[in-house]
């Protein structure tokens, strides 16, 4: 299909982008990448008036270490995020997941940050940030304000974000357990997760699993409680929604959590 009339404008700095974004009031959206917004607009599914591009922002666009977390800008790609050495000496996890998205083409233009404003409970990087403890950096009209990741995410295609504001950095701490692993069951390598796990040592996140990306609690009390892994991860499903769609119905997604979280507590093991 083709997307509604809108009024395209770009960016030369985030401020400028903000006042663009002010101008077109609750009809104006920030365009980084394009590859989450272009196709709901072209569905009718989101139907903004004016475009505000920020894919040329390069302010936005780092890995660094600060005050012991590790900031990652919202317009850092999926590329860099994955090839990033210090990502991958302090968040495996992360810089891993990062290089599992979509395809090659996708991860060259596509941004962390857009990823997960685009808050798709199927998306690979929501989930990760959560279990990671991720703390997001959102800056509009009335300044800059923290978002901690579990607050961030409010449904399908739904943010704490408000209107104006702009996700600026995403930034976290090191984690206290080293061992890590990203599970997901996929059609084919390149589709959205069928359901997927991040597991950061005892923490576990599940991708898919209900209309947000979830902590996967009862797992989690499970293994604070001593359980054995094998245990713990039959307790994946608890507490979740999944969807029913052409690709699984809601007892096979509880299934392959059931297993993917085993699958990832194993593995984060015998990475610790």
């Amino acid at each position: 299909m083709i997307p509604a009339p809108f009024t395209y404008q770009r960016a030369g700095s985030v401020d400028e982008a903000l006042s663009l974004a002010a101008d077109g009031g609750d009809d104006a959206k920030f365009l980084a990448g394009g590859h989450s917004l272009l196709p709901l607009m072209k569905l009718r599914l989101a139907v903004p008036e004016v475009l505000v591009d920020i894919g040329r922002l390069s302010e936005l666009s780092y890995v660094r270490e600060e005050n012991g977390h590790i900031a990652v800008g919202a317009l850092t790609t999926h590329h860099d995020v994955a090839n990033s050495g210090l990502l991958g000496g302090a968040l495996p996890l992360l810089a891993h997941a990062a290089g599992q998205v979509g395809d090659p083409q996708i991860r060259h233009r596509g941004t962390i940050g857009g990823s997960l404003v685009h808050s798709d409970p199927a998306g690979d990087l929501p989930a990760v940030i959560l279990v990671l403890d991720a703390t997001l950096v959102a800056r509009g009209p009335s300044g800059s304000r923290e978002i901690p990741a579990g607050e961030f995410f409010e449904g399908l295609f739904e943010t704490a974000l408000e209107p104006g504001e702009l996700l600026t950095e995403i930034r976290i701490p090191r984690p206290a357990q080293a061992g890590w692993s990203f599970q997901k069951f996929t059609k084919r390598a390149i589709d959205w997760a069928i359901v997927g796990a991040a597991v950061q040592g005892d923490q576990v996140a599940l991708v898919h699993m209900g209309s947000t990306p979830l902590r996967a609690s009862a797992v989690e009390q499970a293994l604070a409680g001593g359980a054995a892994p094998a245990d713990a991860a039959a307790r994946a499903a608890e507490g979740t929604s999944p969807p029913e769609d052409i690709n699984a119905d809601r007892e096979y997604r509880e299934h392959l959590a059931r297993v993917l979280v085993a699958r990832g507590l194993a593995e984060a093991r015998s990475r610790s």
